[in-house]
Parts: C-alpha cells; sequence; structure tokens
C-alpha cells in the first residue's frame, strides 16, 4: 500500500480526523539512519505524526517541526513537515538499544524517558508559532494527545505505531489523529471515547490490510464519515550541494581558511537524511572567494 493521508469530518463538523498508512517512510528513515528497531519506532511514530499534522496547514510555504527534547538514552528527535506531505526527521542516537517493555514491547518510553516536545509552526508570520508540552509517557501519541488538550485546547485521539518484521526493516507504520470541534455534544463525546477504548493497536489494523479510510469507517462509519482529501506522503529531504555550500560560506572567511589550510577534503552531513557531501580544498577555495564578494 502507497504511503498516504486522508483528511475527513464526521457528525456534521463536530469532528475532524486524519488517517496514514507511512510504512515507506518508516522504512526510508530507517534505512536512511540505520536506526535500531527501538529508534525506528520513536522516529516512524513522530514522522507519521507530523506528515499528519502537517496536511493541517493551510498555506504551500507553511512549515512544521516536532521536536522531543529527552533526557533518555535515544537523546532527542527532530521532524520536519510541510502541507504537501513530505516529511523527514532523525534522531539524536540512532543506535539506541533497550529491552522490551514488560508487555514484549519496544520501549519507546524508556527510550525517551522525560522531556520536552515542542511543536514549531512556521507559518508567514514574524515569529513562529511554538507550543510546548512535557512528555507524559514518551510514548508520542499520548504525549500529542496531552499537548493538543493543553497548548491548543482541542480534545484529540492520537495514535501511531510502527511494526516491524524480524528482519528489523519496517512492515507497517501508520496511526490517526480524531479530533473535536468546538461545540461537539456530549453523546458525541462519549461514543468516540467507547469506541477507541475498544480498538486494536493501529498497526494490527495495518497489518490485517485495513487502509486508512477503513480505520476512520470503524471508528466514525455510522457519525456521517466523509472523506474530503488524500494526500501521498513520502520521506523527503530537499538538501543538496548547493544549500550546503551557502551553509559553508555563511561560517565565515576565517573558517574556511582554517580548512583550506588544513589541506584536506571535508565532509558535511545532512541530519535528516544522513547524505553527506564531500567539499574539495578548491572548492573550498572557490567557496572562500565567492564569499568575498
Amino acid at each position: 500500500m502507497k504511503d498516504y493521508i486522508v483528511r475527513a469530518t464526521a457528525a456534521g463538523g463536530q469532528v475532524r480526523a486524519f488517517g496514514a498508512t507511512a510504512r515507506d517512510v518508516a522504512e526510508t528513515a530507517r534505512a536512511s539512519h540505520n536506526t535500531s528497531p527501538v529508534a525506528t519506532a520513536a522516529l516512524g511514530r513522530l514522522l507519521t505524526a507530523g506528515a499528519m499534522m502537517g496536511a493541517m496547514m493551510k498555506n504551500p510555504d507553511d512549515l512544521l517541526t516536532l521536536k522531543i527534547d529527552c533526557d533518555g538514552p535515544i537523546g532527542g528527535l527532530t521532524v520536519t513537515a510541510d502541507s504537501k506531505g513530505n516529511v523527514k526527521g532523525y534522531v539524536n542516537n540512532p543506535m539506541v538499544v533497550l529491552p522490551c517493555s514488560s508487555k514484549g514491547k519496544l520501549d519507546v518510553g524508556g527510550a525517551l524517558d522525560m522531556g520536552v516536545l515542542s511543536v514549531i509552526q512556521d507559518i508567514g508570520l514574524k515569529e513562529p508559532y511554538v507550543g510546548q508540552t512535557i512528555l507524559v509517557s514518551g510514548e508520542i501519541a499520548e504525549d500529542l494527545t496531552y499537548y493538543y488538550a493543553t497548548s491548543e485546547q482541542t480534545p484529540s485521539s492520537v495514535a501511531l505505531g510502527v511494526l516491524m518484521n524480524r528482519n528489523n526493516t519496517v512492515r507497517q507504520a501508520g496511526g490517526f489523529i480524531i479530533q473535536l470541534m468546538p461545540g461537539a455534544s456530549e453523546e458525541i463525546v462519549k461514543t468516540l471515547e467507547t469506541r477507541l477504548g475498544e480498538m486494536a493497536p493501529v498497526t494490527s489494523l495495518l497489518d490485517e490490510g485495513m487502509t486508512p479510510e477503513a480505520i476512520l469507517e470503524q471508528i466514525l462509519g455510522d457519525l456521517g464519515l466523509e472523506i474530503t482529501d488524500r494526500l501521498d506522503t513520502r520521506f523527503y529531504c530537499n538538501c543538496d550541494k548547493k544549500r550546503v555550500e551557502k551553509a559553508l560560506v555563511s561560517i565565515g572567511r576565517q573558517e574556511l581558511q582554517g580548512m583550506i589550510d588544513d589541506g584536506k577534503p571535508i565532509e558535511m552531513n545532512c541530519h535528516f537524511c544522513n547524505t553527506n557531501y564531500v567539499f574539495t580544498v578548491e572548492e573550498l577555495k572557490e567557496l572562500y572567494e565567492r564569499s568575498a564578494r
């Protein structure tokens, strides 16, 4: 199944919903960063959330960043998404290894431990909007549910999951976000609470062959579910050598001269996609001359 996001409404506009399947997104991230299983699960969950939250933004140039600073051995995560379905991200310690949790699952909460979740929305204003909450569990879905309740005052249910194969590749990844709009009735609230409490894990549903539409149908089908849009999503990094050149020029002539004096090529790495860019001494000299203009 190709990765995509669906947007939907239900109950006459009292509910809005997003669903996503993101196996290729999570697997591309795993392969790019050579992540351990628990790091793959953590990053895959945050990438899925980022893709759906990016799809909530209205303008083509809007950017969303999800950043987790934490005390756990994973060291933190960063994900960036746009409104077109493009998402990218990395973990600070991609090789973190932990025993499984008491439930026999990958211990994402233990990998993150205590910390802070920041949601940064750059929507073309003078300063980006930044919302922050503490991590309530480190399981990411619960943390985002708490963020929506406290920072945006939007009652929400966030479900995220990554299922691994025995060879540590990604078998399934996906999730959904269900949100109550202002004025939602108490009857709708109770109905959703009951259904969400009875649901199987989202990766189990995806592994059974259910699509994001079918998962939302299971939750909201008799509440007038209307799928309003479908958007392809992918792991995509817009870095290239020209962008890295600009970064090198920005560090200043003195630093560039020091690199030239070392007489060796340098290697620059993109955190998001792990691509390496090599600059020869001659290329560094060209950048030095360019920086004087």
